[in-house]
C-alpha cells in the first residue's frame, strides 16, 4: 500500500458523510418558490417539497419504518416518487423502486427477494398486490397512492392514503448522520434470461453520481442539458434506474420540474407545450410514440433537449427529431451502472452545423462523463486500439457502479471479473474517445464466420422512409451459422414489401458500408415489435418465438 500523509483534524471537525440529505440543501435555498406540477393534478413550491419530505419521513416511521428497512414504491411518475426519493434513504431506510411493468409472478420475486417490510402502492396497482398478497412474505403494512378524492376500495390492510397520513404527520423531522456507504436504493434489472437481479447503490455513489451530472449535462456549453432556467420532466419511469438520475440533480438545481404520471402520448407533449420543457430523457420506442401524435405537429420543440437511453439512437429517429427542431443526445449506461457512464459530447464546429447536419455525431454512444473509466477489451480483457474500427467488451470502473448483485455474489464476481465491471455490450473507440455501441454480445449476429451487428442493420433498415421501428437478430442457419431476420413496423399509412427493404439496403452494400449477407432474406411487417418492461426490444423472445 502506498504510504501517504495523513494530517490529524482538530478535534471538533465536523466528518461530513455524503448523504442524499446533502442533495435537498441548494435548490429551496436557491429558488424556494419554484414550481414542481404534477400534470394536471396540482403543484407546490420546493419549501412545500421538503415539508413534505419531513411530514413523509414522520408518517413512515409511524408507520413502523426503521432505518434499515426497506421501503418499495409502486407509483407513476409523480411528485410523490420525488418525495420518496429523498425521505427513504434520508430515514437510513432503503428504497426499492419495483418495477410496476414486470409480470406479477416477478413482482413477488423482486418484493420477498428485498425484503420489503413497507409497500406505498398507487389504486392502479392494487389489484396486482390482492392477486398475490399471499405469495407475498415480508411485508407489514402498506400505504395507499391515490389521484383520486378518495382512495379505491381495497381488502389490502392499509395504515392509510398517503395525503392524509402526511396531512397528520408532523412538519420537522431530524434526518440523522450515517456511514455514507449505507445503501439507499435497490431495484431489479430487466435482463431476458431468468429471474431479475437485484442492483444495489449508497447514500456515497448517488451523491457522487449526482454531482458528475450536473458536472457534465450543466457545466459544458457542448452538452448544454442541464441549466438553471431548465424545466424538467421526465419521460422514463421513476422506477427505472432513479429515472436516469436526473430527479436528484433537478431537485439539487432547484429548477422546474413537471411530473406526468402514467405515459399517454398526447399528454406528454401537451405538457411539453404547456410548460415549454426543454430537458427530457426516454426511450427510442416511447419518442416514436410521441412524434406520431397530432399535437406535436403544431408544437414549438427547439427548446426540448432529450437524452435517449435504452435502446439505440438510430439515425432515422433522430433526423426525424431534427426536423421537428428536437435537440437529441445520446445516453449510455445500464442499470449496473447507476446509469450514465457517457453521453453525446458536441464540439463547438459541431454545434455551428445546422440541426439536421449533426445526426452523425448525435447518435454515437458518446464520450465518458467525468470521473468515468471506459476501455474496450479483447475477450483475453486486452485492451484493443482506439482506432474506431477494432471492436471489444466495454468494461467501466467509475465511484456510482454496483457493487455486486444483491444475495447473487456468484454473479457479482461474473459482472467484476479483472477489477472491472462488465457491460456485455461491443463497441469501437475513436481516438478523441468517441464511443460508439455496435451490440449487445449476445446480439451479434455471426454469419458466414463475419460478425454483423444488428444495431447497425436496425439503423439502415430504419432509413427507410417507410419503415418506423425495426429488430433484427440472428436466427440458426445450417449453411452460413446463423442469418439475420427482422421484424418491421410500418409508419400510418404506409407500405413496402421484403424486396423493397432489400433494395433499400443494397445501396449500403453498394457503398461498403455492409456486406452482401447482411441483408436479411427473412422479414416479417408486425403491428408491433416485442418490448421489455422498460420500453427495450425484447430479442431473447423474438428469438424464442421463431423457434
Amino acid at each position: 500500500m502506498v504510504q501517504t500523509r495523513i494530517l490529524p483534524a482538530a478535534e471538533n471537525a465536523h466528518q461530513y458523510p455524503l448523504l442524499i440529505k446533502q442533495l435537498l440543501l441548494s435548490g429551496p435555498r436557491y429558488s424556494p418558490d419554484q414550481e414542481i406540477i404534477y400534470a394536471n393534478h396540482g403543484k407546490y413550491t420546493y419549501l412545500d417539497l421538503v415539508e413534505r419530505i419531513h411530514r413523509l419521513a414522520n408518517a413512515l416511521t409511524d408507520a413502523g419504518v426503521k432505518p434499515g428497512d426497506t421501503v418499495a414504491v409502486m407509483d407513476w411518475d409523480t411528485p410523490r416518487y420525488l418525495e420518496c426519493f429523498f425521505a427513504v434513504p434520508m430515514l437510513g431506510a432503503v428504497l426499492h423502486t419495483v418495477n410496476v411493468r414486470l409480470s406479477p409472478e416477478q413482482i413477488v420475486y423482486t418484493m420477498n427477494h428485498a425484503e420489503d417490510d413497507v409497500v406505498l402502492v398507487h389504486d392502479d396497482f392494487i389489484p396486482i398486490l390482492e392477486s398475490v398478497r399471499d405469495e407475498i412474505k415480508t411485508v407489514k403494512t402498506y400505504i395507499q397512492l391515490t389521484d383520486e378524492k378518495t382512495a379505491a376500495d381495497t381488502t389490502i390492510n392499509t395504515a392509510g392514503e398517503y395525503e392524509a397520513l402526511l396531512s397528520a404527520a408532523a412538519t420537522r423531522f431530524d434526518f440523522p448522520d450515517f456511514d455514507e456507504n449505507s445503501v439507499a436504493t435497490t431495484f431489479y434489472t430487466t435482463g431476458t434470461t431468468g429471474n431479475p437481479k437485484g442492483v444495489f447503490f449508497s447514500h456515497r455513489q448517488l451523491v457522487l453520481h449526482t454531482l458528475a451530472m450536473t458536472g457534465s449535462l450543466a457545466a459544458y456549453d457542448e452538452v448544454p442539458l442541464l441549466r438553471s432556467s431548465s424545466v424538467y420532466m421526465p419521460v422514463t419511469p421513476m422506477f427505472h434506474v432513479h429515472a436516469w438520475g436526473v430527479p436528484y440533480a433537478a431537485t439539487m438545481m432547484g429548477i422546474k420540474q413537471i411530473y406526468p404520471g402514467r405515459y399517454e402520448p398526447e399528454l406528454l407533449v401537451d405538457l411539453i407545450k404547456k410548460h415549454d420543457v426543454s430537458l427530457s430523457h426516454c426511450v427510442p420506442t416511447i419518442m416514436q410514440m410521441m412524434m406520431g401524435t397530432e399535437s406535436i405537429k403544431t408544437a414549438d420543440l427547439s427548446n426540448w433537449h432529450v437524452l435517449i437511453g435504452g435502446s439505440a439512437l438510430t439515425k432515422a429517429l433522430c433526423d426525424a427529431g431534427a426536423k421537428l427542431g428536437i435537440h437529441m443526445y445520446t445516453g449510455y449506461g445500464m442499470s449496473e451502472t447507476c446509469p450514465l457512464l457517457s453521453a453525446t459530447h458536441l464540439k463547438p464546429e459541431d454545434l455551428e452545423l445546422p440541426l439536421e447536419q449533426q445526426t452523425a455525431k448525435r447518435i454515437k454512444t458518446g464520450v465518458a462523463v467525468p470521473m468515468v473509466e471506459l476501455e474496450i477489451v479483447d475477450p483475453s480483457g486486452n485492451p484493443v486500439p482506439h482506432d474506431g474500427e477494432a471492436k471489444g467488451e466495454v468494461v467501466a470502473r467509475a465511484p456510482w457502479l454496483t457493487q455486486s448483485y444483491f444475495k447473487e455474489p456468484g454473479k457479482g464476481e461474473e459482472l467484476w471479473e479483472g477489477g472491472w465491471l462488465h457491460t456485455g455490450d461491443v463497441a469501437s473507440m475513436e481516438p478523441d474517445n468517441t464511443l460508439t455501441i455496435k451490440d449487445r454480445i449476445k446480439d451479434v449476429i455471426k454469419t458466414g464466420g463475419e460478425w454483423l451487428s444488428s444495431l447497425d442493420l436496425e439503423n439502415l433498415i430504419s432509413q427507410h422512409p417507410a419503415v418506423a421501428a425495426a429488430a433484427v437478430v440472428g436466427i440458426p442457419d445450417e449453411k452460413w451459422g446463423e442469418r439475420p431476420y427482422a421484424l418491421i413496423t410500418l409508419k400510418p399509412g404506409e407500405q413496402t414489401s421484403l424486396k423493397d427493404i432489400q433494395n433499400h439496403l443494397q445501396q449500403y452494400v453498394d457503398s461498403g458500408e455492409i456486406n452482401k449477407w447482411a441483408i436479411p432474406t427473412q422479414i416479417d411487417f408486425v403491428e408491433d415489435i416485442p418490448k421489455t418492461s422498460v420500453g427495450k426490444i425484447n430479442k431473447k423472445l423474438i428469438r424464442d418465438q421463431l423457434q
